[in-house]
Protein backbone atom coordinates (compact mmCIF):
# COMPACT_ATOMS: atom_id res chain seq x y z
CA UNK A 1 0.00 0.00 0.00
CA UNK A 2 1.25 3.49 -1.01
CA UNK A 3 -0.21 6.76 0.92
CA UNK A 4 1.47 10.29 0.43
CA UNK A 5 -0.09 11.99 3.85
CA UNK A 6 0.29 15.99 4.63
CA UNK A 7 -0.30 18.35 7.33
CA UNK A 8 -4.03 17.49 7.42
CA UNK A 9 -4.33 14.20 6.35
CA UNK A 10 -3.92 11.81 3.21
CA UNK A 11 -3.41 13.70 0.33
CA UNK A 12 -3.46 10.51 -2.60
CA UNK A 13 -4.03 7.00 -2.12
CA UNK A 14 -2.27 4.10 -4.51
CA UNK A 15 -1.98 5.39 -8.47
CA UNK A 16 -3.46 8.49 -7.35
CA UNK A 17 0.13 9.39 -5.89
CA UNK A 18 1.43 9.64 -9.68
CA UNK A 19 0.16 13.01 -9.82
CA UNK A 20 3.26 15.36 -11.44
CA UNK A 21 4.33 17.62 -9.35
CA UNK A 22 3.47 16.06 -5.80
CA UNK A 23 1.55 18.32 -4.07
CA UNK A 24 3.91 20.68 -1.82
CA UNK A 25 1.98 19.96 1.16
CA UNK A 26 2.17 16.66 0.62
CA UNK A 27 5.17 15.74 2.52
CA UNK A 28 5.01 11.74 3.51
CA UNK A 29 5.02 9.16 1.49
CA UNK A 30 4.31 6.09 3.60
CA UNK A 31 4.81 2.36 1.44
CA UNK A 32 3.11 -0.58 3.57
CA UNK A 33 4.58 -3.88 2.66
CA UNK A 34 4.76 -2.21 -1.32
CA UNK A 35 4.74 -4.02 -3.98
CA UNK A 36 7.08 -4.13 -7.20
CA UNK A 37 4.68 -1.65 -8.70
CA UNK A 38 4.20 0.28 -5.77
CA UNK A 39 7.62 1.09 -5.43
CA UNK A 40 8.74 1.71 -9.12
CA UNK A 41 5.69 4.46 -8.71
CA UNK A 42 7.22 5.92 -5.43
CA UNK A 43 10.69 5.89 -7.08
CA UNK A 44 8.94 7.70 -10.23
CA UNK A 45 7.10 10.71 -8.56
CA UNK A 46 10.36 11.28 -5.85
CA UNK A 47 13.18 11.24 -7.50
CA UNK A 48 14.25 8.82 -4.51
CA UNK A 49 15.67 5.18 -4.22
CA UNK A 50 13.21 3.08 -2.72
CA UNK A 51 15.19 0.54 -0.28
CA UNK A 52 14.41 -2.89 -0.86
CA UNK A 53 13.53 -5.37 2.56
CA UNK A 54 17.14 -7.12 1.88
CA UNK A 55 18.71 -3.60 1.68
CA UNK A 56 16.99 -2.72 4.86
CA UNK A 57 17.76 -5.40 6.70
CA UNK A 58 21.76 -5.54 6.26
CA UNK A 59 23.17 -5.31 9.38
CA UNK A 60 26.14 -2.72 8.68
CA UNK A 61 26.35 0.56 10.10
CA UNK A 62 27.33 1.77 6.18
CA UNK A 63 24.22 0.05 5.31
CA UNK A 64 21.83 1.49 7.88
CA UNK A 65 22.78 5.30 7.91
CA UNK A 66 24.23 6.78 4.55
CA UNK A 67 23.64 10.02 2.95
CA UNK A 68 23.36 10.66 -1.07
CA UNK A 69 23.11 14.17 -1.57
CA UNK A 70 20.41 15.52 0.59
CA UNK A 71 18.57 12.23 1.19
CA UNK A 72 19.64 10.41 4.63
CA UNK A 73 18.91 6.68 4.05
CA UNK A 74 18.07 4.71 7.07
CA UNK A 75 16.64 2.25 8.68
CA UNK A 76 16.45 -0.31 11.94
CA UNK A 77 15.05 -3.40 12.69
CA UNK A 78 11.50 -3.14 14.49
CA UNK A 79 9.37 -4.93 16.74
CA UNK A 80 5.68 -5.39 16.01
CA UNK A 81 4.15 -4.77 19.55
CA UNK A 82 1.77 -7.53 19.54
CA UNK A 83 1.98 -9.44 22.68
CA UNK A 84 1.68 -13.00 21.24
CA UNK A 85 4.34 -12.27 18.85
CA UNK A 86 7.35 -9.39 18.81
CA UNK A 87 8.62 -10.32 15.51
CA UNK A 88 11.75 -7.77 13.72
CA UNK A 89 11.29 -6.52 10.75
CA UNK A 90 13.12 -3.69 8.56
CA UNK A 91 12.06 -0.47 8.83
CA UNK A 92 13.42 2.20 6.37
CA UNK A 93 13.40 5.93 6.41
CA UNK A 94 14.50 7.96 3.81
CA UNK A 95 14.57 11.27 4.43
CA UNK A 96 14.89 14.98 2.44
CA UNK A 97 14.24 18.76 3.55
CA UNK A 98 11.21 18.31 1.54
CA UNK A 99 9.89 14.71 1.40
CA UNK A 100 9.87 11.63 3.98
CA UNK A 101 9.49 8.27 2.56
CA UNK A 102 8.99 5.56 4.92
CA UNK A 103 9.26 1.57 3.60
CA UNK A 104 7.67 -0.72 6.48
CA UNK A 105 6.44 -4.57 6.09
CA UNK A 106 4.10 -4.69 8.98
CA UNK A 107 1.82 -2.79 10.51
CA UNK A 108 3.09 -0.02 13.20
CA UNK A 109 0.49 2.14 15.69
CA UNK A 110 2.99 4.84 15.60
CA UNK A 111 2.14 5.15 12.16
CA UNK A 112 -1.62 5.43 12.61
CA UNK A 113 -1.22 7.46 15.33
CA UNK A 114 0.69 10.19 13.76
CA UNK A 115 -1.85 9.65 10.42
CA UNK A 116 -4.62 10.22 12.96
CA UNK A 117 -2.90 13.53 14.50
CA UNK A 118 -2.56 14.90 10.84
CA UNK A 119 -6.19 13.81 9.77
CA UNK A 120 -7.29 16.26 12.97
CA UNK A 121 -5.04 19.33 11.52
CA UNK A 122 -2.72 18.54 14.34
CA UNK A 123 -0.03 16.84 13.25
CA UNK A 124 3.98 17.96 11.85
CA UNK A 125 3.56 19.84 8.58
CA UNK A 126 7.25 18.94 7.57
CA UNK A 127 9.31 16.06 6.61
CA UNK A 128 11.69 16.23 9.63
CA UNK A 129 8.61 16.92 11.88
CA UNK A 130 6.99 13.96 10.47
CA UNK A 131 9.87 11.78 11.38
CA UNK A 132 10.42 13.08 14.61
CA UNK A 133 7.11 12.28 15.14
CA UNK A 134 7.26 9.16 14.37
CA UNK A 135 10.61 8.11 15.83
CA UNK A 136 9.06 9.58 19.02
CA UNK A 137 5.81 7.58 19.06
CA UNK A 138 7.91 4.80 18.49
CA UNK A 139 10.00 5.25 21.60
CA UNK A 140 7.28 5.62 23.02
CA UNK A 141 5.93 2.39 22.62
CA UNK A 142 9.15 0.78 23.16
CA UNK A 143 9.02 2.06 26.67
CA UNK A 144 5.41 0.51 27.20
CA UNK A 145 6.40 -2.51 25.82
CA UNK A 146 9.10 -2.57 28.34
CA UNK A 147 7.31 -1.47 31.66
CA UNK A 148 4.95 -4.55 30.98
CA UNK A 149 7.73 -6.92 30.65
CA UNK A 150 9.46 -5.38 33.49
CA UNK A 151 5.69 -6.00 35.35
CA UNK A 152 5.61 -9.92 33.97
CA UNK A 153 9.25 -10.13 35.33
CA UNK A 154 8.11 -9.27 38.30
CA UNK A 155 5.06 -11.19 38.59
CA UNK A 156 7.48 -14.25 37.72
CA UNK A 157 9.74 -13.45 40.13
CA UNK A 158 6.96 -14.16 43.07
CA UNK A 159 6.29 -17.14 41.72
CA UNK A 160 10.13 -18.48 41.85
CA UNK A 161 10.45 -17.56 45.11
CA UNK A 162 7.34 -18.36 46.36
CA UNK A 163 6.81 -21.73 44.78
CA UNK A 164 7.05 -23.94 47.57
CA UNK A 165 4.14 -21.68 49.58
CA UNK A 166 1.79 -20.61 46.94
CA UNK A 167 0.71 -21.14 43.68
CA UNK A 168 -1.29 -17.79 41.40
CA UNK A 169 -3.73 -19.26 39.71
CA UNK A 170 -4.47 -16.24 37.88
CA UNK A 171 -2.02 -16.70 35.48
CA UNK A 172 -2.38 -17.69 31.91
CA UNK A 173 -2.56 -21.72 32.06
CA UNK A 174 0.82 -22.34 30.52
CA UNK A 175 2.80 -20.32 32.77
CA UNK A 176 0.29 -21.21 35.97
CA UNK A 177 1.50 -22.92 38.92
CA UNK A 178 0.12 -25.45 40.09
CA UNK A 179 -2.24 -26.22 43.42
CA UNK A 180 -0.81 -28.75 44.75
CA UNK A 181 2.85 -29.84 44.42
CA UNK A 182 2.82 -33.19 43.45
CA UNK A 183 6.14 -34.37 42.09
CA UNK A 184 4.74 -34.61 38.49
CA UNK A 185 3.38 -31.09 38.99
CA UNK A 186 6.29 -29.58 40.59
CA UNK A 187 8.17 -30.59 37.65
CA UNK A 188 5.54 -29.26 34.90
CA UNK A 189 4.99 -25.76 37.11
CA UNK A 190 9.12 -25.42 36.22
CA UNK A 191 8.87 -25.82 32.80
CA UNK A 192 6.12 -23.40 32.55
CA UNK A 193 8.46 -21.17 34.59
CA UNK A 194 11.54 -22.10 32.08
CA UNK A 195 9.13 -21.37 28.92
CA UNK A 196 8.16 -18.36 30.57
CA UNK A 197 11.32 -16.79 30.97
CA UNK A 198 12.90 -17.74 28.26
CA UNK A 199 10.00 -15.79 26.47
CA UNK A 200 10.75 -12.45 28.17
CA UNK A 201 13.95 -12.98 26.94
CA UNK A 202 13.71 -13.52 23.91
CA UNK A 203 11.76 -10.54 23.49
CA UNK A 204 13.80 -8.08 25.18
CA UNK A 205 16.52 -9.26 22.47
CA UNK A 206 14.52 -7.91 20.22
CA UNK A 207 13.45 -5.02 21.62
CA UNK A 208 17.36 -4.05 22.31
CA UNK A 209 17.58 -4.53 18.63
CA UNK A 210 15.78 -1.70 17.96
CA UNK A 211 16.31 0.40 20.31
CA UNK A 212 19.68 0.21 18.99
CA UNK A 213 18.68 1.11 15.79
CA UNK A 214 16.71 4.01 16.98
CA UNK A 215 19.58 5.08 18.98
CA UNK A 216 22.50 5.04 16.01
CA UNK A 217 19.76 7.06 13.75
CA UNK A 218 19.01 10.17 15.68
CA UNK A 219 22.50 11.36 16.33
CA UNK A 220 23.41 10.72 12.74
CA UNK A 221 20.83 12.82 11.56
CA UNK A 222 21.31 15.33 14.06
CA UNK A 223 24.72 15.48 13.48
CA UNK A 224 24.47 15.26 9.20
CA UNK A 225 21.54 17.64 8.83
CA UNK A 226 22.44 19.97 10.97
CA UNK A 227 22.35 23.01 8.27
CA UNK A 228 18.85 22.34 7.42
CA UNK A 229 17.41 21.54 11.00
CA UNK A 230 15.87 24.06 13.05
CA UNK A 231 17.00 24.86 16.76
CA UNK A 232 13.91 23.20 18.17
CA UNK A 233 14.18 20.45 15.88
CA UNK A 234 17.90 19.89 16.97
CA UNK A 235 16.45 19.93 20.63
CA UNK A 236 14.05 17.36 19.71
CA UNK A 237 16.38 14.66 18.34
CA UNK A 238 19.10 15.54 21.10
CA UNK A 239 15.96 14.81 23.46
CA UNK A 240 15.09 11.43 21.60
CA UNK A 241 18.17 10.41 21.77
CA UNK A 242 18.45 10.58 25.70
CA UNK A 243 15.32 8.96 25.76
CA UNK A 244 16.62 5.78 23.94
CA UNK A 245 19.90 5.53 26.38
CA UNK A 246 17.73 5.86 29.04
CA UNK A 247 15.45 2.96 28.03
CA UNK A 248 18.40 1.06 26.60
CA UNK A 249 19.63 1.08 30.45
CA UNK A 250 16.52 0.14 31.46
CA UNK A 251 16.24 -3.73 29.21
CA UNK A 252 20.20 -3.55 30.40
CA UNK A 253 18.31 -3.89 33.68
CA UNK A 254 15.91 -5.94 32.43
CA UNK A 255 17.82 -8.88 30.52
CA UNK A 256 20.07 -8.56 34.17
CA UNK A 257 16.71 -9.81 35.92
CA UNK A 258 15.88 -12.51 33.27
CA UNK A 259 19.46 -13.97 33.56
CA UNK A 260 18.68 -13.83 37.79
CA UNK A 261 15.23 -15.17 37.34
CA UNK A 262 17.01 -18.13 34.77
CA UNK A 263 19.78 -19.30 37.46
CA UNK A 264 16.82 -19.04 40.44
CA UNK A 265 14.78 -21.48 38.52
CA UNK A 266 17.38 -23.83 37.20
CA UNK A 267 18.57 -24.27 40.80
CA UNK A 268 15.20 -24.86 42.05
CA UNK A 269 15.39 -27.87 39.12
CA UNK A 270 18.80 -28.23 40.67
CA UNK A 271 17.11 -29.33 44.34
CA UNK A 272 14.31 -31.09 42.75
CA UNK A 273 16.94 -33.17 41.65
CA UNK A 274 18.85 -33.16 44.49
CA UNK A 275 16.32 -34.74 46.45
CA UNK A 276 15.05 -37.28 44.00
CA UNK A 277 18.38 -38.56 44.25
CA UNK A 278 18.19 -38.21 48.15
CA UNK A 279 15.57 -40.74 47.82
CA UNK A 280 16.85 -42.94 45.89
CA UNK A 281 20.10 -43.44 48.11
CA UNK A 282 18.12 -43.31 51.38
CA UNK A 283 16.02 -46.37 49.90
CA UNK A 284 18.98 -48.14 48.69
CA UNK A 285 20.90 -47.90 52.07
CA UNK A 286 17.20 -49.19 53.50
CA UNK A 287 17.52 -51.88 51.34
CA UNK A 288 21.18 -53.27 51.98
CA UNK A 289 20.77 -54.03 55.97
CA UNK A 290 17.26 -56.61 54.45
CA UNK A 291 19.45 -58.13 51.46
CA UNK A 292 22.25 -58.84 53.89
CA UNK A 293 20.15 -60.92 55.99
CA UNK A 294 18.00 -62.73 53.52
CA UNK A 295 21.73 -63.46 51.91
CA UNK A 296 22.99 -65.00 55.25
CA UNK A 297 19.81 -67.42 55.53
CA UNK A 298 19.71 -68.47 51.60
CA UNK A 299 23.02 -70.06 52.17
CA UNK A 300 23.31 -73.49 52.07
CA UNK A 301 25.21 -74.41 54.67
CA UNK A 302 24.36 -77.61 56.85
CA UNK A 303 25.01 -76.84 60.42
CA UNK A 304 22.53 -73.90 60.97
CA UNK A 305 20.73 -73.84 64.10
CA UNK A 306 17.99 -71.70 62.73
CA UNK A 307 17.14 -74.54 60.61
CA UNK A 308 15.77 -76.65 63.17
CA UNK A 309 13.99 -73.70 65.56
CA UNK A 310 10.46 -73.99 65.54
CA UNK A 311 10.12 -70.33 65.07
CA UNK A 312 13.07 -70.16 63.09
CA UNK A 313 11.32 -68.76 59.52
CA UNK A 314 9.27 -66.39 61.54
CA UNK A 315 12.72 -65.10 63.77
CA UNK A 316 13.97 -64.36 59.92
CA UNK A 317 11.45 -62.52 58.69
CA UNK A 318 11.83 -60.33 62.04
CA UNK A 319 15.15 -59.85 61.48
CA UNK A 320 14.59 -58.88 57.80
CA UNK A 321 12.13 -56.70 58.53
CA UNK A 322 13.96 -55.32 61.56
CA UNK A 323 16.82 -54.52 59.58
CA UNK A 324 14.86 -52.18 57.37
CA UNK A 325 12.33 -50.63 60.00
CA UNK A 326 15.55 -49.29 61.54
CA UNK A 327 17.36 -47.36 59.43
CA UNK A 328 14.25 -45.99 58.21
CA UNK A 329 13.03 -44.53 61.46
CA UNK A 330 17.05 -43.39 61.80
CA UNK A 331 16.49 -41.42 58.74
CA UNK A 332 13.23 -40.13 59.38
CA UNK A 333 14.13 -38.81 62.54
CA UNK A 334 16.93 -37.16 60.58
CA UNK A 335 14.88 -35.43 58.00
CA UNK A 336 16.87 -36.68 55.12
CA UNK A 337 13.24 -37.86 53.24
Amino acid sequence: MITLHGSEGVVAEGQDCAARPLPAHGTWLDLDDPSEAETALAETVTGLTVPSRSALSEVQNSRRLNRRRDAFYLSTPMVSFRDDDLSLRPLGFVLTPERLLTVRFQPLAAFDTVKARQAERDGPASSVETFLALVEELIDRLADTLETLSDELDSLSTRIFTFDTSANGNDRREESGPKSFAPKRRDLALRRLLRAIGRRGKALSKLRAALLGLGRILPYVAGEAEGWLKPEERARCESLRLDVASLDEFETRLSETVQFLLDATLGLINMEQNNTFRVLTVVSVIGIPPTLMASVYGMNFKHMPELDWTFGYPFGLAVIAASALVPAVYFKLKGWF
